[in-house]
């Protein structure tokens, strides 16, 4: 689900690139903020930070004794992604296994699809493996996907989600590229 968010930060600019001019300040401003968002990957609470949408707010400048450089407290809008429980997304199968797949949603690179919330498919093991229902529906690398989200964990060390899917629901499974 994406997230609007406004959210608080401090922005730090060395005193070499200060300039008297409020436009360049805050062209400074901004691109410390875009650089500083960009490296902060994602947060338990708001989930992975795509992109600032508006700079709301540039506080007072406050230079900072022994590094000299100056921190902006700005207010920021942007917009998050995060995974929840019960909702219904699509994914894109990057690793099959004997006991399930791998997708890719959006920024979440581990949605796992046990064999066991896969009703009526079948692993079927070869150079290129497969799940297949006696319908030929396939699931395999490539695959776009409709699942629910049964379950997720927040991983703190690598500031990412892992989520846990089923296809067990109405209009869930692979989708046809026709």
């Amino acid at each position: 689900m994406f997230l609007k968010v406004e959210l608080p930060w401090n922005v730090m600019i060395p005193a070499e690139n200060m300039d008297a001019k409020g436009l360049m300040l805050k062209r400074t401003i901004l691109i410390q903020l875009l650089e500083a968002f960009a490296s902060k990957r994602a947060t338990k609470e708001l989930g992975y930070y795509l992109t600032v949408t508006s700079l709301d707010k540039i506080g007072e400048g406050k230079i900072r004794e022994h590094t000299g450089e100056v921190m902006f407290p700005v207010v920021f809008s942007g917009m998050t992604f995060k995974i929840f429980k019960g909702e219904i997304l699509e994914g894109v199968v990057h690793k099959v296994l004997r006991h399930g797949v791998f997708m890719r949603c959006g920024p979440v690179e581990n949605v796992y699809l046990s064999h066991v919330k896969m009703p009526d498919y079948k692993y079927l093991p070869g150079e290129n493996p497969i799940f297949m229902n006696e319908k030929m529906s396939r699931i395999q690398v490539d695959t776009l996907v409709r699942f629910v989200v049964i379950g997720t964990k927040w991983m703190e060390v690598e500031k990412e989600f892992q989520a846990l899917a089923s296809l067990e629901g109405d209009y869930l499974g692979p989708i046809s590229e026709e």
